[in-house]
């Protein structure tokens, strides 16, 4: 299969030409599924020629996995920022809760939802590209949860002797009950009072107890 071609090696006008192209394959995946999909349909809701969609993705497979990994990345931007100065006397509540509401509120983007469940279906056909989703989505976010809990233990702000299993623990504090929700119950059922910073207060209750700072 012909490999599909960089943003960064792209043209502006190129650039702009894949960014349309992702963005209908994407809205064209979502509403048919996988199988359903032609590069023709593709090609036609872009407005790109078909032969430019080939020279670019290679195929519909490239084009699908190029768009779960733009998709992913972009997700990952959004989540993973600069990591917060941790000032003398951070309260650990005032660290982690913004980190962890955005992380939220990126995991329950109804477009990251579906594309979720997409390709969740399509495991057995694309068992590489689930794993791929899963270490620089989920993973991802973890890590870099582990690398904040990890310097705030040093810091004597929390105690976490094992950051990577706090964060870990953590991370399905606040995500798990909303992601099973929003997966098997439809995304408007994520979090039915909708209190994105109450869920989120209330699983640091529970993580701060355990991890409370002995000085």
């Amino acid at each position: 299969m012909k490999s599909s071609r960089g943003a960064a090696d792209l043209r502006p006008s190129s650039v702009r030409k894949r960014e349309s192209i992702l963005a209908a394959a994407q809205e064209q995946f979502l509403a048919h599924g996988y199988e359903a999909v032609t590069m023709d349909s593709i090609a036609r809701v872009s407005g790109v020629a078909k032969q430019t969609l080939y020279s670019h993705f290679g195929g519909k497979e490239g084009l699908f996995l190029a768009l779960v990994g733009s998709q992913t990345s972009a997700a990952s931007e959004r989540v993973l920022g600069a990591p917060p100065v941790l000032r003398d006397g951070a309260d650990a509540r005032t660290v982690l809760a913004p980190i962890l509401e955005q992380q939220l509120s990126t995991v329950l983007d109804p477009g990251l939802l579906a594309l979720r469940r997409l390709v969740i279906g399509l495991m057995p056909q694309f068992p590489d590209l689930a794993r791929s989703l899963h270490l620089n989505g989920p993973q991802r976010a973890i890590d870099s949860l582990a690398e904040v809990i990890g310097r705030m233990d040093a810091a004597g702000i929390l105690r976490a002797s094992d950051p990577v299993l706090a964060a870990t623990q953590l991370n399905w504090l606040v995500m798990g009950e909303p992601v099973n929700r929003a997966m098997l119950l439809g995304d408007d059922e994520a979090l039915p009072n909708g209190d994105a910073a109450g869920h989120v207060a209330r699983a640091l209750d529970v993580f701060l107890a355990a991890h409370r700072s002995e000085g």
